[in-house]
C-alpha cells in the first residue's frame, strides 16, 4: 500500500471506529503530509476525494472536519477496503446487542473518563436537539458508540466496529427509518439521559436495567416482539 492510499485508509480507520467523531476537526494539511511523507498536492487529492464521498467538509480558513451526516457504509469505505460480512437479520443483531451491551458496561464504568462522560452527554444534547430523523439517527448511534468506546477495550472496539457495520445494512436501515416516530424518539431521549447518568453515577446495576430496557423497547418497536 503506498503513502497515499495509507492516508485514505487512516482517515476512515478513525472515523468509522468512533475514534472521530462528526464535527472532528482533521489534522491540517501540512501535518498529514509530513506524518504520511507524501506532498501536500497528494494530500490535497485524498481529501477532495473523500469530500465528494462526504466523508469530511471544508471551510475555508477553519479547517476540514468529520462530516456531520457521514454514514460508514458508504461507497469510500468498501473502496478502501472495509468487508462488510454478509447481511445480518434485524432480530439476529437485537439479540447480539441485547447480550453485548449490557455485558461491557463493568468495563465501561470501571474504565471510563470525565472525558468520555463530556461526551456521552454531548451525544444527548446533539440528539435532543436534531431538527430532524436522519440527524437523531446520527447521534443515537454515536452516543452507544461512545459508551463502548468508554470501556478502553481493543476487542470491545473491534466488536463495536462489525455491529456498526451490521447497522448500516439496507434492512436495519428501512426497519428504523418505518419505526422511528416523534413519541418514540422523546422515549429514546429519556432512555439515552437516564443511560448517562447511572454511568457517571458509576452505578452497574442501573446501568445494565436501563440498557436493557431501551433495546428491549427499539426491538419491540423494530421488529414488534
Amino acid at each position: 500500500m503506498d503513502n497515499t492510499a495509507a492516508l485514505k485508509d487512516a482517515i476512515l480507520e478513525k472515523i468509522q471506529s468512533g475514534q472521530w467523531a462528526p464535527g472532528h476537526r482533521i489534522d491540517t494539511e501540512r501535518k498529514l503530509s509530513e506524518d504520511f511523507a507524501i506532498g501536500r498536492s497528494s494530500v490535497r487529492r485524498v481529501l477532495a476525494q473523500l469530500k465528494t464521498a462526504g466523508v469530511i467538509t471544508q471551510t475555508v480558513g477553519s479547517g476540514t472536519y468529520v462530516s456531520e451526516s457521514y454514514r460508514p457504509s458508504s461507497a469510500v469505505v468498501r473502496e478502501s477496503g472495509s468487508k462488510l460480512f454478509d447481511a445480518v437479520s434485524p432480530a439476529e443483531l437485537m439479540d447480539f446487542r441485547l447480550a453485548m451491551e449490557p455485558s461491557i458496561l463493568e468495563l465501561v464504568v470501571r474504565n471510563a473518563t470525565q472525558g468520555d462522560f463530556t461526551k456521552m452527554l454531548e451525544c444527548c444534547e446533539r440528539a435532543e436537539a436534531a431538527t430532524s430523523m436522519e440527524e437523531f439517527e446520527v447521534w443515537d448511534s454515536k452516543l452507544h458508540e461512545t459508551i463502548a468506546l468508554a470501556a478502553h477495550n481493543g476487542m470491545v472496539t473491534s466488536v463495536l466496529r462489525l455491529v456498526n457495520q451490521a447497522r448500516q445494512q439496507d434492512d436495519w436501515g428501512a426497519l428504523k427509518r418505518h419505526s422511528l416516530t416523534d413519541k418514540r424518539r422523546l422515549a429514546y431521549q429519556d432512555e439515552h439521559r437516564g443511560l448517562v447518568m447511572a454511568l457517571i453515577d458509576r452505578d452497574v446495576q442501573r446501568a445494565i436495567e436501563c440498557t436493557r430496557f431501551h433495546l428491549m423497547h427499539v426491538r419491540r418497536n423494530l421488529l414488534g416482539s
